[in-house]
């Protein structure tokens, strides 16, 4: 399985990772929208599940999120964020896009894996 996460924080990114790749999983991950959106623009883009932030510094998590619901028909994707409205809460359910509130804990994470696998 491979695993794509984009966050600016790098100690939520080191989490992830060793969390993920203790799990199993092939991980890449990016600092910023714009690595992320251009290596999800690529063609062959092939990851099992993607983990976003909503807050960067470039740019809104929700630009990925919508990108990639429309590249591919049931993403997985997690948005990580400590932002996340009741608005975007539905919003997210509406399109199968899951949510885990920062700061999360690792069993927390693993049951949002669990509603995925």
């Amino acid at each position: 399985m491979k695993a794509f996460v984009v966050d600016d924080e790098q100690l939520v990114r080191w989490f992830l990772e060793r969390a993920l790749k203790r799990w199993g999983y092939e991980v890449t991950s990016v600092s910023n929208i714009n690595d992320a959106m251009a290596i999800t623009g690529k063609e062959d883009f092939d990851f099992d599940i993607v983990f976003t932030d909503l807050k960067m510094p470039e740019g809104n998590g929700t630009i990925l999120v919508d990108h990639l619901c429309k590249k591919i028909k049931r993403p997985h994707i997690v948005v990580c964020s400590a932002y996340i409205t009741p608005e975007m809460y539905n919003d997210f359910r509406s399109k199968g896009v899951l949510t885990l509130k920062k700061p999360f804990k690792l069993n927390e994470l693993e049951e949002t894996l669990k509603k995925i696998i």
